[in-house]
């Protein structure tokens, strides 16, 4: 039998695990935020592990940045819809004014 090559998720939990002193030392507010970082490198695990790269941490960053910004397109889309409501009800409370 030959011997068989890690999958990328068994590279990316080593990653983890290399980093769980770094993690121990963060302030108690922070360490969800990690896991949060990990937990979205997961979710880009296929696409990673198609990639087969020498250095497993570049997917997996890259994998974050992609996480972060839908969440920060999200949160842009959501600003828009709330400044177009603010500016909705401005404009018939203008309006009630004029009558």
């Amino acid at each position: 039998m030959g011997r068989t090559n890690p999958t990328y998720r068994d590279a990316l939990r080593a990653i983890e695990e290399r980093w769980a002193d770094f993690r121990r030392a963060l302030r108690r507010r922070d360490q969800p935020r990690f896991d949060q970082l990990f937990a979205y490198a997961r979710e880009h695990a296929d696409a990673s592990g198609l990639l087969n790269h020498q250095n497993p941490l570049l997917p997996a960053l890259l994998s974050i940045d992609l996480e972060q910004e839908a969440r920060l397109e999200s949160h842009e889309d959501r600003l828009d819809e709330l400044e177009a409501a603010l500016e909705a009800e401005g404009g018939r409370e203008a309006g009630e004014h004029d009558e």
